[in-house]
C-alpha cells in the first residue's frame, strides 16, 4: 500500500494530549479518515438517489412497494 503525507495544524495542546491520552493516534486517525470517506460517499449516494426519485416522481418509500409485492403474491 503506497501512503502519502497529510500535513495538519493543530493547537499544540491537543497534540499533547493526544500523545498522553491516544497512544495510537496516528491509526485511531487514518480510521477516523476512513469512516469519514464511506460516510460522505454514502451521503452523496443517498442525495442522487433523492434527486433521481424527484425526477422520474417516485413517491413510495421503497418498503411499502416491496410490502405490496409481496401481499400481491
Amino acid at each position: 500500500m503506497s501512503t502519502s503525507v497529510v500535513s495538519v495544524r493543530i493547537p499544540r495542546r491537543l497534540k499533547e494530549e493526544l500523545e498522553r491520552e491516544v497512544p495510537n493516534w496516528r491509526k485511531a486517525l487514518v480510521e477516523y479518515l476512513e469512516i469519514l470517506v464511506k460516510r460522505e460517499r454514502r451521503r452523496r449516494v443517498l442525495e442522487k438517489a433523492r434527486r433521481l426519485e424527484e425526477k422520474i416522481g417516485v413517491t413510495s418509500p421503497a418498503a411499502e412497494i416491496i410490502r405490496e409485492t409481496r401481499d400481491a403474491r
